[in-house]
């Protein structure tokens, strides 16, 4: 999470020197919001795995995602054609809870770039109490969409309707456990590896709402872990969707 806002931090202050080298009049904000046109999104939402075992349950407001990207507009069809090509680059967190106290392991018999479904009570003692528990996926990412704006003549206070995709590039996974025991006090784990992951994933994404604030979702294409590396031999699949703001 950290990483995260770093790099937000570096896109706002990439997106203020922009500004300052390029605005030569004063535009009009536009409920508080500078008129640039490029954006900084910050998009907060729920994960859904799809085409899972029944075993494979996950809690559902513990399992979330949080993404930051900057996108730039690229006229398509001439200046008020209403279309524009926004590409972009950004990073994507995803957060997942599995139910009933379990979490992720290697699996000893497949070795590295492996993982069990484990409850963590098997491996850190019955009388424990949990205070977190959780797996996360870490990936730069590439959007790249089609937008329509309403207002044709002013793209900044047009509703908008977007299309696209994009592709991710896990670059960290961890999972991550937090409990408290009369003998051991507090303890929290935190184990960075593979886990079975694919490395890459692809998503259409869907997006509509205002130059400042929108609705969001993305459909993966691709399996989360690699074949026969996960959990059960799973072959599932997430859907994320959530609200975003959009600071410039």
């Amino acid at each position: 999470m950290k990483k995260l806002f770093i790099l937000a931090l570096a896109l706002f202050s990439l997106n203020a020197v922009h500004a300052q080298e390029t605005e030569k009049t004063p535009k009009t904000p536009i409920g508080g919001r500078p008129n640039i046109p490029s954006d900084l999104n910050f998009e907060f939402g729920f994960n859904v795995l799809t085409n899972r075992p029944a075993d494979l349950g996950t809690n559902f407001f513990p399992s979330r995602t949080f993404n930051i990207s900057y996108q730039f507009p690229v006229p398509v069809g001439g200046e008020t054609s209403g279309f524009t090509i926004n590409p972009g680059f950004g990073i994507g967190s995803d957060k997942i809870q599995f139910s009933d106290d379990r979490n992720l392991f290697r699996n000893e018999d497949l070795g590295p770039e492996s993982s069990e479904l484990v409850d963590v009570t098997e491996v850190y003692g019955d009388d424990l109490i949990l205070k977190a528990n959780n797996f996360a996926m870490n990936y730069f990412e590439i959007p790249l969409e089609l937008r329509y704006h309403f207002n044709k003549t002013n793209y900044s206070k047009s509703f908008r309707i977007a299309v696209g995709g994009k592709v991710g590039f896990l670059y960290e996974a961890h999972t991550k456990t937090k409990y408290e025991t009369a003998d051991t006090g507090k303890v929290k784990v935190k184990t960075s590896e593979n886990y079975g992951v694919e490395k890459i994933r692809y998503a259409l994404t869907v997006k509509a709402g205002s130059p400042g604030f929108y609705a969001w979702g993305n459909f993966f294409l691709n399996d989360i872990w690699q074949a026969g590396r996960g959990p059960f031999a799973n072959q599932a699949s997430q859907i994320n969707f959530g609200i975003a703001v959009t600071v410039f």
